[in-house]
């Protein structure tokens, strides 16, 4: 059976995005990519809500060839995965290996985990927050930035409590520090 996965760069009081909905913050130094990616090559489905969906998307066509190899590997990575879009508004994808779903439906994310071979990872707060509110994460992965944009998009939801326990830590050169949490 595959785990469920969160994981999300985020800001030291909790926010993957500010009030303005920035995240250039957050952007991953060449150390913090490789780890990112090393995360992300256990992971065959991709779920997304339709923001961030339209945010990466660019690396379905994005030109790495001159781009630093964490890049480049991310762009791999990402283009060779399954993903699915929760969107009731998006009626085209613009990237392969890709579908819609109207609306997240618990039972068939679980039967996912079930059926999948490869880890799923669920990207987007709001997304995410939907499922660990249906208690199907098993993974919790935040890379915590160096800074306080002080309000903005929460990485986790509001009115759920998570007994996690934590796995591991690493901190990296740049200030970034990765908590690795098992639910």
């Amino acid at each position: 059976m595959a785990r469920l996965i969160y994981s999300a760069l985020t800001s030291l009081d909790g926010y993957v995005a500010d009030a303005d909905g920035r995240f250039d913050w957050a952007a991953p130094d060449a150390e913090v990519h490789a780890a990112v990616n090393d995360l992300m090559r256990r992971v065959g489905t991709q779920l997304y809500g339709r923001r961030l969906y339209d945010v990466m998307v660019a690396w379905e066509t994005l030109d790495v060839t001159d781009e630093p190899p964490a890049m480049q590997d991310f762009a791999a990575i990402w283009r060779a995965s399954e993903k699915v879009v929760y969107s009731r508004t998006l009626d085209q994808v613009a990237s392969n290996r890709t579908r819609v779903e109207r609306d997240f439906d618990p039972k068939a994310v679980a039967a996912l985990k079930v059926a999948a071979e490869r880890d799923v990872l669920v990207g987007g707060a709001e997304l995410a927050g939907q499922a660990l509110h249906a208690g199907l994460v098993d993974e919790v992965h935040l890379f915590l930035s160096p800074v306080v944009v002080g309000g903005g998009t929460r990485a986790l939801p509001d009115r759920v409590r998570l007994d996690l326990s934590l796995r591991g830590e690493r901190r990296f050169g740049n200030g970034v520090v990765h908590l690795h949490y098992d639910l």
